[in-house]
């Protein structure tokens, strides 16, 4: 059966956009125009991946993702707008996978719903992973950049393999904090700036090494998955 995806947006331009992008590639396409017909979709043909836009009539996109993880781990893509960089965030706190910025082509929005699907399918929470020249063994916690052991401390061990085991996606600053300083710590960006600095030093030694470690403006970072 092909992937289904659930397209929630008030505008039918970006909806027509998104049916044509993804009927295109094989997918089956649901639309919603608000959050009540959202979750009515949801509940009556559970679909594999939805792409939520905030700014919805009546039930809003947060209130739509904060339901759905009540009772699923169903991926969610948020459709955002600009300056909707504060929503943005608190959707991603909520629970949402990622987000895709309007206006959006169509190989990041197609490559956007993969990643999301390897996700939910558990593809990337292999023991050891490789990323280009990057090689990371999560059983021993090892990194070798193009066979060459990296001794990294241990908030920046956590640090990059949280970011690794959400590989493609964005995590907020709040979540990393969260996770390896623990929740009286989310306020303290400086710390983890910091570390981001001393990760990208050691993981990207030249030209040859891509960039591994995105920054989301306003949001988070992204480990790239697929660095080019």
């Amino acid at each position: 059966m092909p992937v289904r995806v659930l397209a929630v947006d008030d505008e039918p331009e970006i909806l027509r956009t998104l049916g044509m992008i993804l009927t295109a590639h094989g997918y089956d396409v649901v639309t919603a125009k608000s959050g009540e017909q959202a979750l009515s979709e949801i509940a009556r043909r559970l679909p594999d991946v939805i792409l939520l836009d905030l700014m919805l009539p009546g039930i809003d996109g947060l209130d739509v993702i904060a339901q759905v993880r009540q009772r699923s781990l169903l991926p969610i893509i948020v459709l955002s707008a600009r300056g909707e960089e504060l929503t943005k965030v608190q959707a991603l706190d909520l629970g949402a996978d990622d987000y895709l910025a309007k206006p959006f082509g169509a190989k990041e929005l197609l490559a956007r719903v993969r990643v999301a699907l390897r996700h939910a399918a558990g593809a990337l929470n292999a023991p050891v992973v490789e990323f280009g020249a990057l090689r990371i063994d999560f059983e021993r916690r090892a990194v070798e950049v193009d066979g060459t052991a990296v001794t990294l401390t241990p908030k920046e061990s956590a640090v990059l393999l949280y970011l690794v085991a959400n590989a493609g996606r964005v995590v907020t600053h709040r979540a990393i904090l969260r996770e390896v300083w623990g929740p009286e710590y989310t306020g303290e960006t400086q710390y983890l700036r910091n570390i981001i600095a001393s990760l990208r030093r050691k993981l990207e030694r030249d030209a040859e090494h891509p960039s591994y470690l995105v920054t989301e403006p306003g949001s988070g970072y992204r480990f790239r998955a697929l660095p080019t």
